[in-house]
């Protein structure tokens, strides 16, 4: 038995090591491959990665540049198909939705969210917007719910009791329970489930057929295990509004063809506006301004800009708000996504036609992923 283990482990490293060497399988000769690969090969080695998924947008075409392994026990190697968990980086996704429900006359951004649930009446919802919630900028719910919150009711009571730390819209505080309850309550005005209308109405008219909320038993061959700091295979754990903040599971591909969308457009007229919306700036915390889903900084952006608008002040700590920064012809728009296991980062420039997607299955930290993106986008912009 310890000698057939030993030869499995033998066969997975020279498939994870042979997969950090050659990027791309599907476009050996893709002239991009050398940009990818020297940012992102020094990156899978030093944080122990073991597999990655990089799908890059230059001039409207797609290159993909795969590494390592999605399964380390069936040696299953990473592809532009292969499903991963991107964490926060639902919540462009979840902010679509919002913002396409705002489209069809469902809600408005500026409703006061109790509008949208009755239960929520008689509490400080009465005074937050949807807006508010969809930027973080409610007055201080936290980044989780408390470990307790673990049923409806209970999330309903938490919201009810709960009192603003600041006044609404006047600090950005990172949290799954805002950005959760605006995309319960949007879902609700357009008087469907959250995961039915992503699944059956947002990721469709996307084109986004390989993307899922739940992820169907004949997809489940291409859903890459995360693996812990102690290399556990792991997945994510359910929790109150996982589905709405940080739930979704996709390939590079896929996300790639958001990505696309987000520069280029689509045909869906209501699917465009609401697209549109999601890039509008609502308040800026330094460099960075906030959209719904997306952050976005003026372009050029340095890297030192970039990490600082991602840094974990950002991202752990309230900020105050200042009025959003004058958007010029050109920004670039990122998210940051992590669970347990995974690690995701996006980010892109419409005016160059550019952008980058990375998916690991290990969460490594976020300073790496911006350093990595923004040399790679530096090289294709030019």
């Amino acid at each position: 038995m310890q000698q057939r283990q030993s030869i499995l482990w033998g066969a997975v490293a020279t498939l994870m090591w042979a997969g950090l060497a050659h990027a791309g399988e599907t476009s050996p000769i893709d002239p991009l491959r050398p940009v990818v690969d020297a940012s992102i090969r020094p990156l899978l080695k030093e944080h122990r990665i073991p597999g990655m998924a990089v799908a890059v947008l230059k001039d409207g075409k797609a290159h993909y540049f795969n590494y390592g392994v999605a399964d380390r026990e069936r040696a299953v190697g990473v592809s532009e198909q292969t499903l991963f968990e991107i964490g926060s980086v639902s919540k462009p996704l979840t902010a679509t939705l919002g913002a396409y429900a705002v489209v069809k006359g469902a809600m408005q951004l500026d409703d006061k969210a109790s509008r949208h649930a009755p239960w929520l009446k008689g509490s400080a919802f009465d005074s937050i917007t949807m807006g508010e919630l969809a930027t973080y900028s409610a007055g201080g719910l936290p980044l989780q719910f408390p470990e307790e919150v673990d049923s409806l009711e209970k999330m309903q009571a938490y919201y009810r009791q709960w009192t603003p730390a600041y006044s609404p819209g006047s600090h950005r505080q990172y949290s799954n329970p805002s950005i959760g309850l605006f995309g319960h309550l949007a879902a609700s005005s357009l008087k469907q489930p959250f995961a039915q209308l992503m699944e059956q109405t947002l990721l469709p008219g996307l084109g986004l057929h390989h993307t899922y909320v739940n992820v169907p038993k004949q997809a489940m061959a291409s859903y890459a295990y995360r693996y812990s700091k102690e290399d556990k295979p792991i997945r994510v754990s359910p929790g109150m509004l996982a589905d709405e903040a940080y739930g979704i599971k996709t390939s590079s591909a896929d996300l790639l063809r958001f990505v696309k969308a987000n520069i280029s457009g689509v045909d869906d007229k209501a699917l465009q506006q609401a697209i549109s919306l999601t890039h509008k700036g609502h308040y800026s915390v330094g460099g960075m301004t906030q959209g719904l889903g997306w952050e976005s900084y003026a372009y050029p952006v340095s890297e030192q800009t970039l990490l600082a608008g991602n840094s974990a002040k950002v991202i752990l700590e309230a900020n105050p708000t200042a009025a959003p920064r004058e958007s010029g012809s050109q920004m670039l728009f990122n998210k940051t996504g992590s669970t347990s296991g995974f690690g995701a980062y996006v980010a892109f420039v419409p005016a160059k036609g550019i952008g980058i997607v990375m998916l690991a299955n290990r969460n490594y930290p976020i300073p790496a992923r911006v350093k990595a993106a923004h040399a790679i986008l530096t090289q294709l912009a030019r």
